[in-house]
This record gives structure tokens, sequence and C-alpha cells, in this order.
């Protein structure tokens, strides 16, 4: 399920250039994850709360002139971190507990997770399939996607929401550090076998999804950490 949502959006993030945001997605949750623990709430309200902010942050800071879009996304990022890591500082005896939201702990996932997992992929599938004329318009002439009646603004804040979505729904298999692999990885090796969105959607999806289940079969076999094999498998495709 999650090589599946991963896969989806991961042509967008990697045909929008958005892989170092999308970096800074995954570091701007974990804040939100530690505050969702302290506080006693679920983790993945907390992590998407946190990642909605820094998905607003990156495309307020964008919009400002003379704002360079990467250095504005780097600032979030570790900023996000930071206050993650400061989170933690303040609370005896989380830090263990905390490690799998960073990179994953699939023996701990639960039904609600899976059920979570199945209803994020339903309206990532839906939004990306309802939105994809304005999507791809913005994404290769803004100035025509205005010229069209669109407005490229409002349609970018759908995307990084959406891109927000799937690294939540990702944190408790692979944690928020190493979704971005599993994320960018696949879609990239797609898009160096076709120039077609369709094909490149088909492939990017495959191999996410061959990505994660060789992952769990070299997590067994060699008893390596299964979100780490899902990772390295994803950066070797």
């Amino acid at each position: 399920l999650v090589g599946a949502l991963a896969g989806l959006i991961g042509v967008q993030v990697v045909l929008r250039r958005l892989s170092f945001f999308t970096m800074a997605l995954t570091h701007g949750t974990f804040p939100g994850v530690v505050a969702a623990s302290i506080i006693g709430v679920n983790s993945l309200i907390g992590g998407a709360a946190a990642g909605v902010v820094i998905a607003l942050g990156v495309a307020a800071l964008t919009r400002r002139r003379g704002q360079d879009a990467a250095a504005a996304t780097g600032v979030l990022l570790s900023a996000g971190f930071a206050l993650g890591a400061a989170l933690v500082a303040t609370q005896s005896g989380f830090s263990r507990d905390l490690s799998s939201f960073l990179v994953g702990s699939i023996l701990t996932v639960s039904t609600q997770d899976l059920i979570t997992t199945a209803v994020a992929l339903v309206v990532v599938a839906v939004v990306l399939l309802t939105c994809a004329r304005p999507l791809r318009l913005v994404g290769f002439d803004r100035t025509g996607a205005r010229a069209a009646g669109y407005s490229p603004g409002i349609w970018d804040v759908v995307l990084l929401l959406t891109i927000e979505v799937v690294v939540v729904a990702a944190v408790p298999a692979i944690g928020t550090i190493l979704a971005v692999s599993l994320i960018v990885a696949p879609a990239a090796a797609a898009r160096l076998w076709s120039v077609r969105l369709p094909v490149i959607t088909a492939l990017s999806v495959t191999f996410a999804v061959s990505s994660g289940l060789a992952g769990l079969w070299i997590s067994s076999r060699w008893d390596v950490a299964a979100g780490a094999g899902i990772s390295l498998t994803a950066t070797a495709v």
C-alpha cells in the first residue's frame, strides 16, 4: 500500500523537481510526532499538522520577491528537525520510542495503520486523477495555466498537501526520514524509461511496490531493519 502511494505521488515530485521539498516535509513532520506523543494524541495527527505548517510555510516564503525556494525549504527543514530534537530532549524516556518514527517499525504496524494507508491511497489517487489537467498545466507551463483560468498558487498548495498525506501515511512503515527514498527513487528510475505520464506512473508504482516487498524479504533474510532494507532497495532500483 505504501509503495503504491509513494509511486503515485513520486511522479509529481520528480517532474516538478520537489525532491528537496519532500525531504523537508519528511523531516518537518518529526516535531509534530513528538508533540503528539507528549500530549497523548495520535502521532499521525501531530505529524500531519506539522507537515501542513511546513507546506504552507514553504508556499508562503517562496512567493516573496527575491526569496529562493531552495533556501526557504532548507531553513524550514533544519528548523523542523531541530524543533523535534529539542522536544525529545525535554522528555526522558522518549528517545527509543520515537526512533521508530524516524526509520519506521513495520512489525508494529496496526490494522488501523493499514486502513489509514488504504484510505490515503484512494484519496491521493482520486485527487491526482481528477486534478490531472491543472496539475500538469501548472507543472509544465504556468503562464499557460493562468491563461486557461487556473491559479498556479492554489494548485501548488493542493500538490504540497497531497505530498504531505503520503508522507504521513508512510511513517509507520518506513519512518519520516526514509520515506523520501521510496517517494523519489522509483519515480526517478521510471522517468528514464519513458516520457509519457501514464507509463511513468505505472512503472513508478511497480518499482515502489517491488522495492517494498524486496526490502521486507532482505530484512527477514539478513536481519536488516525493514525501513532501511526498503530504502536501500529503492535506491538500487
